[in-house]
């Protein structure tokens, strides 16, 4: 049987998760590195073997980087240009956002999927697609994958976190896939360089490197220089590997997570309009099997704490030692309140609390 090609593989992956279809159309997130350089060549084929609909480029540039920032926005649009894809480029000082506070990071990304929003309804608008029939496409690969699962093991996760990834996920009522999820970053560029026409940058480049991503100060980075050529020096199908162990621990996750959303429906309720009010936790969930109930908990603090937050595991514990226990009363997570009565276990931010008890 002759060897997949590079493109095959992806294809089988997008057919697999339901990413694409004739009567769809993907918005492709492209950076200028060679995995969304390889995105951006893996759409255009699609878009030509009739498996997508239509596909669009989006470029977001974060004014990170000074000129090489600038450089990646002529590349990419060079790129569209020759692909004949329609282009969205948007600039955001990120810099700026943060001294306002919050995590550099995540309003990146959050600046990306609200840009990736705007996209969707201009390329709805002016080529008659559905909004429901819209997918974000990113570059991430089985590298990524690999690198999220080692970060996790080294910092702790919570329930389903060595999935690492998943294939598709919800982000503000898009649906954001990742169809380079099981091919490494050396067969992409594999791909790319195997391309004829395949476009150059400024320095005759075929994609655009990010010199931040070899400071091995970087936690990322000091995992992909370090850690990840150590372990494929034991094992040199280590994204083979560790691939499907993740897809493994991601269809018992699915099993789970189900089990908990019932849960969640059926003995949780909100204690006010808003999830940030806190809820109140059945009495029943005390004779739920604690894996189970510890992923009720999950969600709970989630929830009330907002999507970014990261859930510390002792907060979670606290909660579920206190199911069944009149009279418990704790803090957790630095603002909220964990008590206990006979109706139930409620979680709370601690100002509406104490105001609670002094009217008692």
């Amino acid at each position: 049987m002759a060897q997949k090609t590079v493109y095959d593989r992806a294809l089988d992956t997008v057919r697999a998760h339901k990413m694409a279809g004739a009567d769809a159309f993907a918005v492709a997130m492209v950076s200028g590195g060679s995995d969304s350089c390889a995105l951006a060549y893996m759409v255009t084929d699609m878009v030509a073997a009739g498996e997508l609909g239509a596909a669009v480029m989006l470029h977001v540039n974060h004014k990170l980087r000074g000129e090489a920032s600038e450089g990646d926005a002529r590349f990419v649009a060079k790129l569209a240009e020759a692909l004949g894809l329609p282009l969205f480029m948007c600039e955001i000082d990120v810099s700026a956002i943060v001294r306002q506070g919050g995590n550099m990071e995540a309003i990146a990304r959050d600046e990306r999927y609200k840009a990736a929003r705007q996209a969707i309804e201009s390329t709805c608008s002016h080529l008659g697609f559905s909004e429901e029939s819209a997918r974000v496409y990113t570059a991430h690969t089985a590298d990524d994958r690999v690198e999220n699962f080692y970060m996790r093991s080294i910092v702790g996760t919570g329930p389903g976190g060595f999935r690492s990834m998943n294939y598709c996920v919800n982000i503000g009522g898009m649906r954001v896939c990742h169809p380079l999820l099981e091919l490494g970053r050396d067969d992409l560029r594999a791909f790319i360089e195997g391309r004829s026409c395949a476009v150059r940058d400024e320095l005759g480049e075929l994609w655009r490197e990010d010199a931040t991503n070899a400071d091995t100060d970087h936690f990322r980075a000091f995992v992909r220089h370090e850690i990840v050529p150590r372990a494929k020096g034991r094992n040199p199908r280590l994204l083979e590997t560790l691939t499907r162990t993740m897809n493994l621990i991601a269809e018992e996750d699915d099993m789970l997570s189900s089990q908990a959303r019932e849960l969640l429906l059926s003995k949780v309720r909100p204690l006010g309009q808003l999830p940030s009010e806190g809820f109140l936790v059945s009495p029943d969930m005390a004779h739920v099997e604690r894996p189970l109930a510890r992923r009720v908990i999950d969600r709970v603090l989630s929830l009330v704490l907002g999507r970014d937050a990261r859930i510390e595991t002792a907060s979670i514990e606290t909660c579920l030692d206190g199911l069944g226990k009149s009279g418990f009363v704790s803090n957790i997570q630095g603002n909220l309140a964990v008590s206990y009565n006979k109706n139930g276990l409620r979680i709370e931010p601690m100002d509406t609390f104490r105001a609670r008890r002094k009217k008692l």
